[in-house]
């Protein structure tokens, strides 16, 4: 999976997911250029860092004007806060699906010449929330299923030219994690409910981005990578346990 003399843009690239396909992609023999709409306290080596708002069309057409060249575009910025739905109104709500679904296809948008070019590929960073209810981050679940299916549409539009797929990321132990999990002891015990019996790396879903970016995945396109550990066991069988205990 080398990735010798390509040229990759990460957006959100400078920390937790996002550095760690950067990592991931420089150690594959990319030359990488990450985005953020702040620089990182600490450059990758071997990456190169731009100040881009991935929200901004105007901004992000301008970056990718610029670039003599590219080979690959990882859509990774987005994120979103805990938010349950009627604790804020509609607006707000929409800026969540702006972040992780309309801005990615801008960007896009603005990557596709480039792309076509060089018959390079797209790699969505899409979430299991979008395939499952999301309580507290609705709109972002909603945004991330939009996100996969807008990837296996440009995947057919853009074929054979652009390849287009998206990896469908479960829980992953970033620099964050405890605003979510919690403690040491949380963490753990959320990691216990994943077959694999652990979140994530960054790593792990930087290795399977190279992959989807390499010729090794010269066929895949319009294709959805699960990158979850197993999924979440099935709460029915804890719970039938429990019965039988009692």
């Amino acid at each position: 999976m080398e990735l010798k003399g390509r040229v990759a843009v990460v957006t959100g690239g400078t920390r937790g997911v996002g550095a760690g396909i950067a990592r991931s992609f420089t150690k594959a023999g990319a030359e990488v250029v990450v985005c953020a709409r702040r620089p990182p306290e600490v450059l990758l080596p071997g990456t190169e860092f731009a100040p881009l708002d991935v929200r901004d069309a105007d901004a992000v057409g301008q970056f990718f004007e610029k670039l003599p060249r590219l080979d690959v575009l990882v859509n990774n910025a987005g994120g979103a806060p805990y938010r349950l739905l009627a604790d804020a109104d509609a607006a707000r709500h929409a800026r969540v699906v702006e972040l992780n679904l309309l801005a990615p296809l801008t960007v896009s948008l603005a990557a596709y010449e480039g792309l076509r070019r060089a018959r390079g590929s797209v790699v969505m960073i899409g979430s299991v929330s979008g395939a499952r209810p999301s309580p507290g981050t609705a709109a972002y679940g909603a945004a991330k299923a939009g996100l996969e299916s807008l990837a296996r549409s440009m995947a057919v539009e853009w074929a054979p030219d652009v390849r287009v797929n998206t990896l469908v990321v479960g829980m992953v132990r970033t620099e964050l994690a405890s605003l979510h999990y919690g403690d040491e002891d949380g963490v753990a015990a959320v990691a216990r409910t994943v077959p694999l019996g652990r979140l994530a790396e960054p790593s792990d879903v930087g290795a399977a981005a190279v992959f989807l970016a390499s010729d090794a995945a010269a066929y895949l396109t319009g294709s959805s990578l699960l990158v979850h550990g197993g999924g979440e066991r099935p709460a029915f069988l804890d719970a039938s346990t429990a019965h039988k205990e009692t």
